[in-house]
């Protein structure tokens, strides 16, 4: 690998927060949070994220995702509501919206329009830095956020955890790194994700989950992100002891990622009941 790339991720991810930073700026002037708060979907009953995923077999969160910096645009034929629909009917237990739209091409509405056609509990997936965006997922349809510690001090992922369970969300704590288990309030925390993917070289490494999250209590559930390609990568993380998996490209890519989604567990169940 090039030199220079080792050093593109935190420059991506500093554009990325300060185009977030700059947009609410914005935002906060054009949209009052009390108008937020006056929207229908803001007063209705959450799904809860961590109940969904936590069962005995391997649990799939499935995600809604246009593009994003690495790769470009992955899915021209986009259809949040159709996307959103198949994962439900393919048996998703949750499914996950990109809503951050200059990176990914996401959009809020795409979260409201997956509420108003599934059951499953969403997670809005951005890159939240400010309780504002809080309540923009709660007044779209979110039943969870995505909070990236590797953005957020400690601190700030506290500060948000609380802003989230005022609104009655739930919070996957995503981690790249294992000193940033060090950020976690592991008595507060329910869920908590691990990416795959190493953000000073890129590469996925589909155990780095597995590891990190060994170390976590045992009633935390454990969510391992990206690089999952087939039955076997699901079976060998299920067995390391994660209770979800988190998987967007690999359907994104799939002519039918409904399809997709159902052939990846079917293989993952036919070859774990073989082998018991």
């Amino acid at each position: 690998m090039p030199r220079g790339k080792n050093k593109m991720a935190q420059p991506i991810l500093d554009q990325i927060v300060a185009s977030v930073r700059e947009r609410l700026s914005i935002k906060r002037i054009e949209i009052r949070s009390s108008d937020l708060e006056d929207r229908p979907m803001f007063s209705r009953e959450t799904l809860s994220l961590a109940g969904a995923i936590k069962q005995e077999r391997l649990s799939i969160i499935a995600e809604v995702k246009k593009a994003s910096p690495s790769q470009g645009v992955i899915r021209n034929d986009f259809d949040p509501e159709k996307l959103s629909a198949n994962y439900a009917e393919a048996g998703a237990e949750a499914i996950s919206v990109v809503t951050e739209p200059e990176f990914f091409q996401g959009q809020l509405a795409h979260l409201e329009i997956a509420r108003n056609k599934v059951d499953v509990p969403l997670l809005r997936k951005d890159f939240i830095i400010d309780p504002y965006q809080i309540t923009e997922a709660k007044a779209h349809g979110a039943d969870a956020v995505l909070l990236i510690a590797t953005i957020l001090s400690r601190s700030q992922l506290d500060e948000l955890w609380t802003a989230a369970n005022e609104c009655g969300l739930e919070c996957l704590v995503e981690l790249y790194e294992e000193k940033e288990l060090e950020r976690v309030e592991m008595d507060r925390v329910e869920i908590l994700g691990v990416n795959n993917r190493d953000l000073q070289t890129f590469q996925i490494d589909i155990d780095r989950a597995s590891r990190i999250l060994s170390r976590v209590p045992s009633h935390i559930v454990r969510v391992a992100e990206s690089g999952f390609k087939s039955s076997e990568d699901l079976r060998r993380v299920h067995q390391a002891g994660i209770d979800a998996v988190l998987i967007g490209e690999t359907l994104m890519r799939a002519e039918n990622p409904g399809e997709c989604l159902v052939e990846l567990r079917k293989g993952f169940t036919s070859r774990s009941v073989k082998d018991d």
